[in-house]
């Protein structure tokens, strides 16, 4: 899962980014609106954290943007601003949720995984054969074995979950996983998904490949077709190029509005 940070204090965008990447999620950070309303015309996002008083373009107008190019974008307004009349124009506008700051980072990832869930029209608990997976607390388990899974490998399992019988592109992979700061190759999403369809396996599950595309299935394939590897024509290792927007700050200092929650489930791989 991929989103976009629209904050214009980098302390606030830190502590937010740190959080959500412990969790799994790619994370990319947008100091004022005109960046915002770029990064959005540009790239894929899952959601959009949105500050309201954002300098340059304000985050009223970012967000009817967004909405006028008949996004259905999941938006979580996030701002100091706590009156009742701003909560009501940014709802009418077309945001799906509001926390006012000082805010729990708990409270707030919480919120985050209803919204893209609600997104993705899935249930709290997804099935696939012998595969069970909890998009509350982002846990996998095959046979009500929990299963051992990086942050990364948590990332692409929702992906492909989510679009459970599609095909689904390497690019597409790139685009919900990665940040703008990260250089991941092609050959690096094979990795990832090396590892994801071993510990798969055992329950049924299936990472089905064909050529530039990656599915989920749960299905019995002929001998021969388990025998398919994944390649790109030409150079399938090179990085992809990136857009560039600002990567989140890294400031040592916490919000002191902010309770950080403790690490979370996955590490990276």
């Amino acid at each position: 899962m991929r989103i976009l940070i629209a904050e214009d204090d980098a302390i606030i965008a830190d502590g937010l980014a740190l959080s959500l990447r412990q969790g799994g999620y790619a994370v990319d950070w947008a100091p004022n609106g005109l960046d915002a309303d770029a990064a959005l015309l540009i790239a894929t996002y899952d959601l959009l954290i949105l500050d309201l008083g954002l300098p340059r373009l304000p985050g009223l107008e970012v967000l009817k943007r967004l909405r006028a190019r008949g996004s259905q974008l999941p938006v979580l307004i996030l701002t100091a601003l706590d009156g009742t009349g701003d909560r009501v124009r940014g709802l009418d506008l077309g945001a799906d949720d509001y926390m006012a700051k000082p805010f729990e980072l708990a409270e707030l990832e919480a919120r985050v995984r209803a919204l893209t869930r609600r997104s993705a029209g899935t249930a709290p608990t997804i099935q696939c054969g012998a595969l069970t997976y909890d998009q509350v607390g982002r846990m996998a388990q095959i046979g009500g074995q929990r299963l051992d899974l990086s942050a990364r490998e948590i990332g692409l399992l929702e992906i492909l979950l989510n679009r459970m019988g599609r095909l689904v592109s390497k690019d597409q992979l790139v685009d919900h996983l990665c940040g703008w700061g990260d250089e991941v190759s092609h050959n690096a999403i094979e990795v990832y998904v090396h590892r994801l369809r071993k510990k798969l396996e055992a329950g049924g599950v299936k990472i089905a490949y064909d050529l530039l595309l990656l599915g989920l299935f749960r299905t019995v394939r002929p001998p021969e077709e388990q025998s398919m590897r994944m390649h790109e024509p030409g150079q399938a290792g090179a990085p992809r190029a990136r857009p560039h927007v600002h990567p989140p700050p890294h400031a040592h200092r916490h919000v002191s509005d902010m309770h950080h929650p403790q690490p979370q489930r996955g590490r990276d791989a």
